[in-house]
């Protein structure tokens, strides 16, 4: 996603990372590298947050949104609306004579837009507000809600390192998050039901103090979005984020995102056929595959620098 310099590498799971997603016993200090033991220590702790806090907040029957093994089950059941089609996202809003134009001559018929979290590359959005949602509603445009939060402690882009999340409760500041999300999500007018995704750049998954940190994160800030009636959606590369989830998946964590947003980038777009995901999993209506990115497109005599996706998920609900 817009992270400047666009760097999309591979990584692994190693077979400590799978360990701490399925609940294993706690390390030894050799396993975990050259983690120091109070890192390890916070982590392991991390792994009880939610059962900790779990009473301050009125959960919205977060898994009536899917079949807790496969996330799966049509979301439009739900009340949310989703789109299958060609989409574009781009690091700022565009004008709405801008808009108009791609509207009218583009192959794509939704947008990503970038509504807030402290590590998004453009926070100066000089076009999004509530009434650019409208006309962008209006055009027959559908948006995808795109919120950069707190990346992983162990982003690979240096330009976000800034903003990477503690190792102490992940899970309460994801969910910090998570509502703060909601709330730039309202003031833009979409409703409850809308799709928020989260942009977890990506990471190395060869820690696993960094693993558990970044998935309770992830967790925490599903949950708080589940609360208020909105959508979690979670966007990341294919090697790095997306396969952490499944692992997680796999490994029957809950609070996972409902919708994945993975970049693999210089192949064919589809939303089937991604290496590391169950076929079954996370179906139907809850993919978007960018299969390209960092270009220009020129449409309607306007030319801006964009990702391209192809998508058949939920979008934002514009009332």
């Amino acid at each position: 996603m817009w992270n400047k310099n666009h760097i999309i590498r591979k990584t692994v799971i190693p077979f400590l990372v799978f360990a701490s997603l399925t609940g294993a016993a706690a390390l030894p200090a050799s396993a975990a590298g050259a983690e120091s033991a109070p890192a390890q220590e916070s982590a392991r702790k991390s792994l009880q947050e939610p059962k900790k806090h779990t009473k301050k907040y009125k959960w919205w029957k977060p898994r009536s949104w899917s079949d807790p093994g496969l996330v799966s089950g049509d979301p439009r059941k739900l009340g949310a609306k989703t789109f299958k089609g060609q989409a574009f996202d781009t690091c700022r809003a565009p004008s709405t004579s801008v808009m108009r134009a791609w509207r009218k001559s583009s192959p794509f018929g939704a947008a990503g837009v970038y509504i807030g979290g402290r590590a998004r590359a453009c926070p100066n959005q000089a076009h999004l507000d509530s009434a650019w949602v409208r006309a962008a509603d209006a055009m027959g445009w559908k948006l995808l809600p795109v919120y950069v939060g707190s990346q992983s402690p162990c982003v690979k882009a240096s330009n976000k390192r800034g903003h990477v999340m503690s190792h102490h409760q992940p899970a309460l500041r994801g969910a910090q998050e998570g509502r703060d999300a909601v709330r730039q999500a309202k003031k833009l007018g979409m409703s409850t039901h809308s799709a928020i995704y989260l942009d977890m750049e990506a990471y190395d998954n060869n820690s696993t103090t960094c693993a558990v940190t970044t998935l309770r994160f992830i967790q925490g800030w599903n949950r708080a979005v589940l609360e208020q009636k909105y959508v979690p959606g979670f966007y990341s590369s294919a090697d790095s984020g997306i396969r952490h989830m499944e692992g997680a998946r796999k490994a029957g964590r809950t609070y996972l995102p409902q919708m994945l947003w993975f970049a693999r980038w210089r192949v064919p777009g589809s939303v089937k056929g991604e290496k590391f995901l169950d076929e079954r999993a996370w179906q139907p209506h809850r993919r978007i595959h960018q299969y390209d990115g960092d270009v220009v497109r020129t449409y309607g005599g306007h030319s801006l620098h964009i990702d391209r996706n192809v998508m058949d998920a939920p979008v934002a609900v514009v009332k």
